[in-house]
């Protein structure tokens, strides 16, 4: 069976939220908390945390983390992704975990894994799920997707799409940025420049479809919240700790 890799792509520096990777998230580093889930994976036959600083890397080795230290040059996690797996040829499939997702599910990744394994039609996998509150498909900060009958992505965007002129029963779909390549999608899409359509929305994954990519579209009932500000972190903290004491 075809081996599939598991990267994690961390920075330290972030715009909005510098060391975000080793904020606490109820006693342990946010990045820790993607890292555990991922262990979970059944797929998965390795997992490696790619990051350009040592801080991060320091924190991942005492946590038992595979690290691969990468170039501090790269615009994006893809680009970090591909760059270990460049380097990691006995992959054919490989998965790019969001290392800001501390709730990201063991078994999407897996599904994210069996998709490529069973059709080699499909070049690329992500996922999304329907809005728990649909009002908020009219924010441009939540990505959405409209896909075809077969289940492949027709269009990503910060727009709520479809544009609903009547009572359809279509829901908004929210795109989670998980996804699953096979390795040489993954090399060619780093050699391509940014798409007329990917400029325009600020969205990588418009430059697979621009381009031809296939990219199949995993529907689960719900997503896992990322964390991109202090008050994500804090939000879903208080999460956790209700979670935790509804349990004792």
């Amino acid at each position: 069976m075809s081996k599939a890799i598991g990267i994690i792509p961390a920075r330290w520096h972030s715009t909005r939220f510098p060391g975000k990777p080793l904020h606490l998230i109820v006693g342990k580093p946010l990045l820790r908390h993607v890292l555990e889930r991922s262990w979970r994976a059944e797929n998965l036959d390795s997992v490696v945390i790619a990051t350009d600083d040592m801080r991060i890397a320091q924190a991942a080795f005492d946590w038992g983390a595979e690290v691969a230290m990468t170039s501090p040059q790269h615009h994006s996690g893809t680009d970090r992704v591909a760059e270990v797996a460049r380097k990691t040829k006995e992959f054919a499939h490989v998965i790019n975990i969001q290392g800001d997702e501390p709730l990201v599910d063991p078994c999407l990744i897996d599904k994210l894994v069996e998709r490529l394994r069973s059709n080699r039609k499909v070049e690329m996998v992500t996922a999304a799920h329907p809005f728990e509150n649909p009002a908020e498909a009219s924010s441009p900060h939540q990505v959405k997707v409209a896909i075809d009958l077969s289940g492949g992505a027709l269009y990503f965007s910060r727009a709520a799409i479809p544009f609903q002129r009547s009572l359809s029963g279509i829901k908004y779909l929210r795109h989670q940025g998980i996804y699953g390549y096979r390795r040489d999608t993954l090399l060619q899409f780093v050699k391509w420049k940014p798409s007329p359509l990917e400029r325009a929305e600020s969205l990588e994954q418009l430059r697979a479809l621009e381009n031809g990519v296939k990219v199949h579209v995993l529907i689960s009932a719900k997503g896992s919240p990322g964390v991109d500000t202090p008050e994500d972190a804090n939000a879903l903290e208080r999460k956790l700790a209700r979670a935790r004491r509804r349990n004792f």
